[in-house]
């Protein structure tokens, strides 16, 4: 949960009414960080496949990019990129950038530079305060936790190796 903090606040200097480009809005990472954003007042463009759209606007998105299928450089300039994906769409997100703003990536290393911003890789650090600022928002309904699977503790290993792609965070139940 640190990331997501860290993405928005700490690298992306996040302020009320500016435009981020969200990849991934529908999954664990993507619709934690969407959340956020709406809650601070900026304008959220979320990405991922069609049948992502739904749960990506019930996540606070204000629109949705189906990158299959509609043209990401459509939405124009934004302030902040929060990139999950890497390669083609993180290079094509750099030229989305608007002057001094920022693409923060968790893939690694940038692989491409925003013309007049900047792009930033990092790894969470851990924070106290941070996790007690999203636990008291998860405690007070202001926000949800994206569920994807629910397994067994005997089912761990291939719940985390799952054979067809699931959108949102794994529970390992310990407890029948």
């Amino acid at each position: 949960m640190n990331l997501r903090w860290q993405v928005l606040f700490q690298h992306g200097h996040l302020q009320a009414g500016q435009s981020v480009l969200v990849h991934g809005a529908a999954g664990s990472v993507g619709s934690t960080v969407t959340q956020l954003t709406r809650e601070f007042d900026a304008y959220v463009i979320g990405t991922g496949r069609a049948a992502d759209r739904h749960k990506a606007l019930d996540f606070g998105a204000t629109e949705f990019v189906d990158l299959d299928n509609d043209t990401l450089e459509d939405i124009g300039g934004v302030d902040l990129v929060f990139d999950v994906i890497g390669g083609d769409i993180q290079k094509r997100s750099a030229g989305l950038i608007r002057a001094g703003r920022t693409l923060v990536t968790v893939v690694g290393p940038p692989e491409a530079q925003p013309a007049h911003g900047q792009a930033i890789d990092f790894v969470v650090l851990p924070d106290r305060a941070q996790l007690g600022e999203i636990v008291q928002r998860t405690r007070d309904g202001r926000l949800r936790t994206n569920i994807g699977n629910v397994a067994t503790l005997d089912d761990a290993v291939t719940a985390f190796n799952p054979t067809e792609r699931i959108s949102g965070q794994t529970i390992i139940r310990v407890h029948p």
